[in-house]
């Protein structure tokens, strides 16, 4: 009897360490939750499940995720009056010390004559007849959550899977907390970074503007801008900051408005605008690099001259020619003592778009420099010609011709950057 026990006492040490050990390996948070729900599953013996993510303090993020229902089952059981279902009750409850929360047990929900009418509607309509549910909660963030899982026949854990799912879910919440935090950081990051891009383009006669921004999973420096300035010019600019995080926000961030200020008082000459911004930089950042391109743009003569400071050179897209800008090789702002490189200029053909980018396009391919760069051609080469005449879709085909598969939107350490600029 002792070597049985033992035995069983190993094995569900086994079963609860590997569980634990995959929710560990889960980097975001709508991984931990579906993996929680279904080790969760696996340990009380259920096929079915939600978890409601609300934690106590209110900021955030509510979310309901299911485990073998579908949206429109989570809906039906979303009509349920909150104060009857098992995930309601948990979470309104008065607070508990963790370890002390009351599971909730229904063994036989169609047999319960207290059922509320509605809960037993869905109940039938979805085809479960039993319910079992903890609350999700940590001695610091408090109560997060609530996890119900679903029996398609009346039936309960027993003892030992509800020791064990106890135990599970008490490791669960932790790792869920930490998790709740880092998704409130990003999310606040992300928000952040986004208000100090510009939040609409001008207009400017003769020039069509587009753009487009996928921030790093870390929040990284690139940035874009497109001013007017006097005589009815218009001023483009692309950059990135070494470093990611808030650091990285805040200097990209004091960069792009110094610009707009030097693009306002010499505008028209870039290379002056650049050194101006390299001179900032090394004064108040000495330990940091940034690449640039400013472009100052007469719509009406179809005119651009524009300078770059370690930056890739711009894409003219048109009718009769798809080819890189050729610009002076120059250093990154920051890296040496006194920046200047000479101006390039060159006129678009009307119906030309010129597409200014930053690294992180061509860093996210995971190919090699030079392959990069001709897959981004490649890819400016093949837009139709309909979407010529459209700076919005001709981003949009490049983008995710550049990155496909997802490559555009999956979390990665390179910010990505385009600004297209279509002249009449």
């Amino acid at each position: 009897m002792i070597q049985d026990r033992l035995a069983g006492w190993i094995s569900d040490l086994t079963t609860l360490q590997e569980l634990t050990e995959r929710l560990a390996r889960t980097a975001t948070l709508d991984e931990a939750l579906h993996e929680l729900l279904r080790a969760g599953a696996a340990l009380v013996g259920a096929r079915r499940g939600l978890l409601v993510l609300e934690p106590a303090d209110g900021l955030g993020p509510d979310t309901t995720v299911g485990l073998g229902l579908t949206r429109a089952d989570l809906g039906h059981i979303e009509t349920v009056p909150r104060a009857a279902t098992a995930f309601g009750r948990l979470l309104d409850a008065p607070p508990a010390p963790p370890g002390a929360e009351t599971e909730i047990v229904n063994a036989d929900l169609l047999a319960d004559s207290t059922l509320d009418p509605r809960h037993r509607d869905v109940a039938t309509r979805l085809g479960y007849a039993a319910s079992y549910a903890l609350p999700l909660s940590t001695e610091t963030a408090g109560r997060i959550g609530a996890a119900v899982w679903l029996y398609d026949e009346p039936a309960e854990p027993g003892e030992r899977q509800r020791h064990l799912v106890g135990l599970y879910t008490r490791q669960a919440a932790e790792h869920l907390a930490r998790l709740i935090e880092l998704d409130r950081a990003r999310t606040t990051e992300a928000t952040l970074r986004e208000e100090l891009l510009p939040s609409r383009l001008p207009r400017v006669a003769g020039v069509q503007l587009a753009a487009r921004h996928r921030t790093s999973a870390r929040g990284g420096g690139d940035w874009f801008d497109a001013l007017p300035l006097p005589d009815a010019a218009l001023g483009l600019a692309v950059g990135s900051v070494t470093g990611s995080g808030p650091s990285a926000v805040a200097e990209m961030r004091r960069l792009r408005a110094s610009l707009r200020a030097y693009a306002v008082m010499e505008g028209e000459d870039p290379v002056a605008v650049l050194s101006d911004l390299e001179l900032l930089l090394r004064l108040t950042e000495p330990a940091r690099s940034a690449t640039a391109l400013f472009a100052y743009c007469e719509p009406a003569l179809r005119k651009i001259v524009l300078a770059g400071a370690g930056h890739s050179p711009p894409l003219v897209i048109g009718e009769r020619r798809t080819e890189f800008v050729e610009t002076s090789l120059s250093a990154p702002l920051g890296m040496l003592a006194c920046w200047e490189a000479p101006s390039v200029e060159f006129q678009p053909e009307p119906g030309e778009t010129v597409l200014l980018y930053t690294d992180g396009l061509l860093h996210r391919t995971g190919d090699p420099m030079d392959r990069a760069f001709a897959r981004l051609h490649a890819a400016a080469a093949s837009v139709p010609k309909p979407v010529r005449d459209d700076p919005d879709a001709l981003v949009d085909h490049v983008l995710r011709t550049v990155l496909p598969d997802g490559l555009d939107t999956v979390d990665s350490d390179e910010d990505v950057v385009l600004l297209a600029a279509r002249f009449g």
